[in-house]
């Protein structure tokens, strides 16, 4: 637990509860802290990501922002601040990033408003899912910010480049439905227990799953975006020369010709 976030541990799924509506500076090394733990956990298969509060993130806390960091964005044209306004932001889109580089499947809970960083945050997330009250907006247009923690370069391939640019362009707020129809998520649930629910739920199911193999599929589709078909392709066949077999192939056949569930260990 951090002052920031949340862990539960259910067998070897996570689940990871942002603790408060905004994201103050302090929020950054913790998500960083507690994806570099997750990270290393061998036993971790699946983790889920929601809000604890009526919200699943408004953003940047801009008051405790400026507060902490205030100097840097009115320091005028000095070298000095403008380096460390860029450290800043590096360390900040940092931490996002172990999000999307985490070695197992992260799914988004949202529910309510999901706004600037909210947005960032689930976009380096690999699946999305939405209660019918949730809302999304990109909207540091409106505070004369360019969204800068990830948003801009994860959404394209996810909703595509019209709609990253209608929304980033117009901040504007889309609901649940707007969101399933562009791809922002997979599915929309009736209210925040049923989200929580489905969320846990499919955790679950891809945590039956040979874990390495999991890991694996992430890791190919991670190489290949971006890149051409050919590229990848050789990549998921070296990738499969190196490492198809294992202990849990053998037991999928088993399991299969028993007709029984596999148990599956990562081995």
């Amino acid at each position: 637990m951090s002052g920031t976030l949340h862990l539960e541990r259910d067998g070897a799924v996570a689940t990871v509860t942002l603790a408060a509506r905004t994201m103050a500076p302090a929020f950054f090394d913790d998500l960083g802290a507690m994806m570099a733990e997750l990270a290393a956990d061998a036993e971790l298969r699946a983790v889920v990501l929601r809000g604890s509060e009526r919200c699943f993130s408004y953003g940047l806390d801009l008051p405790a922002t400026f507060r902490e960091h205030g100097a840097l964005f009115s320091g005028g044209g000095l070298a000095a601040p403008r380096t460390e306004l860029l450290r800043l932001i590096r360390r900040w889109q940092a931490s996002m990033t172990t999000v999307a580089e985490l070695p197992v499947p992260v799914i988004a809970a949202v529910h309510g408003h999901c706004i600037g960083g909210g947005l960032d945050l689930i976009s380096a997330c690999d699946v999305r899912l939405a209660s019918a009250d949730a809302t999304f907006s990109l909207r540091e247009a409106r505070v004369a910010i360019i969204a800068d923690l990830g948003s801009l370069q994860r959404l394209p391939p996810i909703i595509g480049q019209g709609h990253t640019r209608q929304l980033a362009f117009t901040g504007a707020d889309i609901g649940a439905e707007r969101a399933r129809t562009i791809g922002l998520v997979n599915d929309v649930y009736a209210d925040r227990q049923a989200l929580d629910v489905a969320a846990r739920a499919l955790a679950a199911e891809i945590a039956a799953n040979p874990p390495l193999t999991v890991r694996g599929i992430k890791e190919v589709l991670a190489y290949g975006d971006g890149r051409p078909v050919r590229d990848g392709l050789e990549y998921v066949a070296a990738w499969n020369a190196a490492f198809l077999q294992s202990e849990d192939l053998g037991e999928a056949v088993s399991a299969f010709m028993g007709k029984r569930p596999p148990a599956f260990k990562g081995r």
